[in-house]
């Protein structure tokens, strides 16, 4: 009989890594989370599971022995969301929360280490901050592969790419075998095809595109220059998405963030908590796709690769060997040389890539896509009563919305347009 593979998630939020990876057979043993409300939601599905709140102050001796530990550590200041606000990569209070949890890492050397973030993350201080990333699991004995992978390709109609990173102990091989699958894969259609094409619920007349736009921590809030978002429309109304639809478009449960019995906020506060978790949350399918794989390598290890494609003039087959929609180009790099010191060059990360005994093999032009892809609809998640007034848009912030929209000279998708165009004439 084959042993339980333990887990144990740090930045835990709500939950989507400990869920995915509960489906794909891990159990969960051990949760580190400091914001309230998804303390609470994890004490809702998870009671009697070992918890800890503030990372910085958690010591080794208190993580139970788990074998895979999980994590999208905060992304805020490498998020290319902040604009003009800057970032401040592994500098900043949030993104540089990843230090503690490397520590952690260097103390307990669990067997595999999953971790999610931004693209962002990749070309954060001049892809400084990515390479401090893989030389921090190198040296410490880790293979590591990269992969960014997009919510819209594992049955979650929302596009929301994400870079995921496998560590493994001692094997680069199983760490590659996690993310990245032999053979081709079809190349997709152009993905602004999916914000364009109208589905339509019969039930409540309300139009959606094929796709969401990714979900933030601030899709709750709706005013005049709230343009880049997904809305709903009817003829003459549009509105947000609920918090459930938002629960769906991420792959959770209905309901999932709603908090047990009574409270004493407000129910718009209770949304806007529940808007800035799910934003905020890693997306359950995709997890589920990697857990299984992770737990496969436990049980079960494919061959070695890496070393039969990796030799210097073997690499170019390394790359064909690799999922692909188009030719990959693999390049090779020595981490030592090019991090490390003040002047150090400009990193240009590829979204793909593998690193060992601190050398890496970048793979350009990779698919974001899984071999066997699952489509999803948005107009699927939504919710077939029509939801309450509050989240309906007023004509003001249509005008306000239509106004960004020609300013920037934007295209929105059609029948919101024109829903927009209905809705500013009322009053």
């Amino acid at each position: 009989m084959q042993s339980k593979i333990r887990g144990a998630s740090f930045f835990t939020g709500i939950g989507g890594f400990d869920l995915g990876f509960e489906k794909a057979g891990i159990v969960p043993t051990f949760q580190c989370e400091v914001d309230v409300f998804c303390t609470s939601i994890l004490a809702k599905h998870w009671p009697k599971v070992e918890k800890h709140g503030d990372i910085v102050e958690l010591q080794p001796s208190s993580i139970p022995d788990a074998d895979v530990w999980c994590g999208g550590f905060p992304c805020q200041d490498v998020s290319v969301a902040r604009g003009w606000l800057g970032r401040d990569g592994f500098k900043g209070k949030n993104t540089g929360l990843f230090y503690p949890f490397a520590k952690l890492i260097e103390n307990k050397r669990p067997q595999v280490v999953i971790m999610e973030n931004v693209m962002g993350l990749l070309n954060s201080h001049n892809g400084q901050d990515f390479a401090i990333l893989l030389h921090s699991l190198s040296s410490l004995g880790y293979g590591v592969a990269w992969r960014t992978l997009n919510t819209r390709y594992f049955g979650a109609p929302q596009s929301r790419p994400r870079v995921f990173i496998c560590a493994w102990n001692g094997s680069v091989d199983a760490a590659y075998h996690v993310l990245f699958e032999y053979g081709r894969c079809e190349k997709p259609e152009n993905p602004r095809i999916g914000f364009l094409r109208a589905s339509k619920c019969e039930i409540t007349g309300a139009v959606v595109p094929e796709v969401a736009f990714c979900l933030a921590a601030t899709s709750g809030r709706h005013t005049g220059t709230d343009w880049s978002r997904s809305y709903v429309a009817y003829e003459s109304e549009v509105r947000r998405l609920t918090p459930t639809e938002c629960e769906r478009i991420q792959g959770y449960p209905a309901g999932w963030t709603i908090p047990n019995g009574d409270s004493s906020l407000s129910s718009e506060k209770i949304d806007s908590l529940r808007y800035k978790a799910i934003g905020n949350a890693v997306s359950v399918p995709v997890v589920e796709w990697i857990g299984r794989r992770v737990v496969k390598e436990f049980h079960n290890p494919s061959p070695d690769v890496v070393g039969t494609f990796c030799r210097p003039d073997d690499i170019e087959r390394f790359a064909e060997h690799t999922t692909k929609f188009r030719n990959s180009e693999a390049r090779r790099i020595n981490l030592p040389e090019i991090s490390g010191h003040d002047d150090a060059p400009k990193i240009r990360w590829a979204g793909a890539g593998i690193m060992d005994n601190l050398e890496c093999i970048m793979l350009n032009k990779l698919t974001h896509m899984p071999r066997e892809p699952v489509s999803s609809l948005l107009v699927d998640v939504l919710d077939k009563a029509r939801p309450d007034e509050k989240y309906f848009l007023s004509s003001n912030a249509a005008k306000g919305i239509l106004r960004r929209v020609n300013s920037q000279e934007r295209q929105l998708f059609g029948p919101l347009t024109e829903a927009l165009e209905r809705l500013q004439l009322r009053e």
